[in-house]
C-alpha cells in the first residue's frame, strides 16, 4: 500500500507534502514523541522517589497532603 502523505499549506496553496517535506515531518514527530516519552518517564520517577521517601517515614500519601497541604 502506498503512503498517503499528510498536506501541507503555504499561504493559499493546499498540496501534499514533497518527499523531502514528509521526511521532515516524519523526523519532527519522532522527536517530539520521544520528548514525550521522556517527560513521562521523569514524572513517573519523581513520583516513585516521592513515594518511597513516604514509604520510609511510614506515612501514605493522603496522611502525607493532610501534614502537608
Amino acid at each position: 500500500m502506498p503512503t498517503v502523505k499528510p498536506n501541507t499549506q503555504i499561504g493559499d496553496e493546499m498540496r501534499p507534502m514533497t518527499d523531502a517535506e514528509y521526511t521532515q515531518w516524519q523526523t519532527d514527530n519522532a522527536k517530539t514523541q520521544a520528548k514525550a516519552e521522556i517527560q513521562v518517564e521523569a514524572q513517573t520517577a519523581k513520583l516513585a522517589t516521592r513515594q518511597a521517601v513516604l514509604d520510609k517515614l511510614g506515612l501514605t500519601a493522603d496522611e502525607a497532603a493532610a501534614l502537608f497541604g
